[in-house]
């Protein structure tokens, strides 16, 4: 069987985890505590076995960044700002799955279709298809780069990112097989080769290969081509991302990782022990759940909720 890598993601004061068997959510409250959220993962992107094959299986990461993502997201934003002790609205239903078709329509269209867009209407001055995809894919790395500079601003951000770097620094300790201390994990990277920012790194570049033969001169034709390449491009990308996270020290590797190690400097920041608590109360529950060792755990978990999925 394939080693499963664990990994997660940041959301509002807080850590979302996956593991084989179950995701859950750690939260910090207004009043402090930890409050963590768990399901299991019965959808058939998980369970089936086409989800687990070469290629396919990068659709299993492209769900979980737009709907486990995306639902954490809201409930997190529930529970951090939330006055009651019951914040568990949000989670699922209407305003999670239009959320998610908002987010997955702004980014296509914002880092996708509008560089593609950008790049025809300059054609009438560039006459090679190969140029015509360098600007695209420059046009697409710069919006990218440009948008997540531009949100490093907000306080709020900047919190979400050093949660962000929680998650990494609690990995890594995990794979370390050091003890699940705050100050434990404390002592390692806020960066990680696995992470969603490299795997979105990898996209932009690997689109500007993929989308070079379909530079159709009728726009439609060419957004649509776009559109529809998306999913290749995220399983071509996903599988980059496997091999080089597998062989980290490969020299030829190394090319592919260093970018993206650079670009989190982007999107984390330095978590401090509190954050780092989160994280460990994240990742705990998903290890229990696949019957994993937990190296010298010593922190206490708070009382957990379980909810029936609905994915």
């Amino acid at each position: 069987m394939a080693k499963f890598y664990y990994g997660g993601q940041a959301v509002i004061e807080g850590v979302l985890m996956r593991g084989q068997n179950r995701v859950a959510v750690a939260v910090r409250t207004p009043k402090g505590e930890i409050k963590v959220l768990e399901e299991p993962l019965t959808a058939a992107v998980y369970r089936a076995k086409w989800a687990r094959w070469p290629f396919l299986r990068g659709l299993s990461a492209l769900w979980d960044a737009l709907v486990l993502g995306t639902k954490a997201l809201l409930w997190s934003a529930d529970v951090a700002v939330a006055e009651e002790e019951d914040a568990t609205q949000g989670f699922t239903g209407p305003i999670a799955w239009g959320t998610i078709a908002l987010s997955l329509a702004v980014g296509i269209g914002l880092f996708i279709l509008l560089p593609s867009f950008v790049a025809q209407q300059l054609e009438r001055w560039i006459h090679s298809s190969l140029v015509s995809s360098l600007v695209e894919g420059g046009i697409r790395l710069g919006l990218f780069i440009l948008y997540l500079w531009g949100i490093g601003f907000s306080e709020e951000i900047r919190r979400v990112f050093a949660y962000h770097g929680a998650e990494h620094k609690t990995i890594n300790a995990y794979e370390a097989g050091a003890p699940l201390t705050p100050e434990s994990v404390a002592k390692y990277s806020r960066e990680h080769v696995r992470c969603g920012t490299s795997f979105l790194l990898f996209v932009l570049l690997i689109s500007i290969l993929l989308f070079a033969p379909f530079n159709f001169q009728n726009v439609l034709l060419r957004l649509l081509s776009r559109l529809i390449l998306v999913p290749v491009l995220a399983m071509i990308s996903y599988e980059i991302l496997r091999l080089s996270a597998a062989r980290p020290h490969h020299p030829l590797l190394r090319w592919f990782i260093v970018p993206g190690l650079m670009l989190q400097r982007l999107t984390t920041r330095e978590p401090d022990l509190d954050m780092l608590e989160v994280a460990i109360a994240a990742l705990v529950p998903v290890l229990i759940a696949d019957g994993q060792q937990i190296p010298g755990i010593q922190v206490l978990l708070p009382a957990q909720e379980a909810i029936t999925s609905t994915t």
